[in-house]
């Protein structure tokens, strides 16, 4: 009997797309692209499927100021888009002092993406977060001590950490595998940043230790962890499921302005008072 293959990377964001409605057509995916592997496989799939689905990209890279190998990554990445015939900026933010530097510089990611999509139409932000990036996540709020709630990380589809249009995760259900193939088959060259093997951080002792270490215990553990994550985020009921985006908007900039409490306008014109017990920041192991 013949063997079946396991469908391509192509195939898996188009899934993603249409089961998860992500974006429709002739919506513009603002697609934050570093020119790792992960980002460059995610925009040439988006890339692929131009014509069947009809949306626009615009590839967007974010220049940290952290590292000085980063503005040739961009313009190597910048390079790579334009083959693509994708539009590419490049947003440079500056990151605040402060403890946690990969969760400070993912919070300014996220506003620079967010100020691009608002500049430009955009009507979501896209992200090549992986399979292998859900299962390095979840593990991390685990050993946190999170709950139910927190282990439910990394959907395909979710409203933006710093308010905004919504994320979305095109390539979320596929392994890094899956990636490496599309870039071998495709001819796609990438960069590599070097933080991501560097033991100071933790994702890269999850990713390089902890996570072979639980394949090795139990092969398949990354895909057991993916589902259950995917499994607490269907059970887990929504508490702002009925809002509507302007709503949303409206709660984070009230919690982040340091509010108390604030009054939303919802169905039936009827003003409802909504009491904040505590600010709810970003959890500093999301990607």
């Amino acid at each position: 009997m013949a063997r079946s293959h396991p469908p391509s990377l192509t195939t898996l964001a188009h899934r993603a797309v249409r089961d998860e409605r992500l974006f429709g057509r002739g919506d513009l995916v603002v697609c934050g692209c570093s020119g790792g592997p992960d980002s460059t496989a995610m925009l040439h799939a988006l890339a692929l499927l131009r014509r069947r689905l009809g949306h626009e990209l615009l590839a967007v890279g974010i220049d940290h100021g952290l590292r000085a190998e980063a503005p040739a990554e961009l313009a190597f990445a910048a390079a790579a888009s334009l083959r693509m015939g994708i539009p590419f900026e490049v947003s440079k933010v500056a990151v605040p002092h402060g403890p946690n530097l990969q969760a400070r510089a993912r919070t300014e990611r996220h506003l620079a993406l967010q100020a691009v999509a608002s500049r430009v139409g955009g009507a979501v932000v896209a992200l090549g977060h992986t399979a292998d990036d859900r299962a390095e996540t979840l593990l991390m709020r685990l050993l946190r001590g999170a709950g139910p709630r927190g282990l439910a990380v990394m959907p395909a589809r979710a409203p933006s950490p710093v308010g905004g249009v919504d994320v979305v995760r095109p390539i979320v259900s596929a392994r890094r595998e899956a990636v490496r193939l599309h870039l071998a088959r495709h001819e796609l060259s990438f960069a590599e940043d070097p933080t991501n093997v560097d033991p100071r951080f933790l994702r890269a002792r999850v990713r390089h230790e902890l996570l072979p270490l639980l394949e090795d215990l139990s092969p398949g553990a990354s895909s057991h962890l993916c589902h259950l994550a995917e499994m607490l985020r269907l059970e887990l009921p929504d508490p702002l499921a009925a809002l509507g985006r302007a709503q949303r908007l409206q709660l984070d900039r009230s919690v982040r302005s340091g509010k108390h409490f604030t009054t939303l306008r919802i169905s039936g014109a009827r003003d409802v008072r909504v009491t904040f017990s505590e600010k709810t920041p970003v959890l500093p192991d999301e990607q």
